[in-house]
């Protein structure tokens, strides 16, 4: 390895222990993520637990879940089960999406300065 090639991974490894200013850049990324980060974090957990009840209702219908419960019919309850997480994971998105438009118009404005601000430079 010659003496630039040794220089070069000697800075590349310094960089990362030196203290660095945010930049406004930085700053953009940040704002962007706490805008989507509470939407993507109630999608994710909402959908989950919709599905876990969906699923629940198919093992209820499909498998002797029920007669183990001591349940004598299972098909009525665990159709009901089933719709109810089927209309949760359906009412999803749209929730999702109301949570990232109010976000987005809550933040819009400092990040709208931000990168106006970046691109004029």
């Amino acid at each position: 390895m010659n003496r630039n090639d040794q220089q070069f991974i000697a800075q590349k490894i310094r960089t990362q222990y030196m203290e660095q200013q945010p930049s406004d850049l930085d700053e953009l990324r940040r704002l962007d993520a706490e805008v989507k980060r509470p939407a993507h974090i109630f999608a994710y957990v909402f959908g989950s637990i919709s599905a876990v009840i969906m699923g629940a209702g198919m093992s209820l219908v499909m498998t002797d879940i029920g007669a183990t419960l001591g349940l004598a019919n299972v098909m009525l309850p665990g159709i009901a089960i089933g719709i109810v997480g089927m209309a949760m994971a359906i009412a999803n998105y749209p929730v999702y999406k109301g949570i990232l438009v109010s976000r987005k118009a809550k933040y819009a404005d400092q990040i709208l300065a931000l990168s106006e601000r970046i691109m004029n430079r």
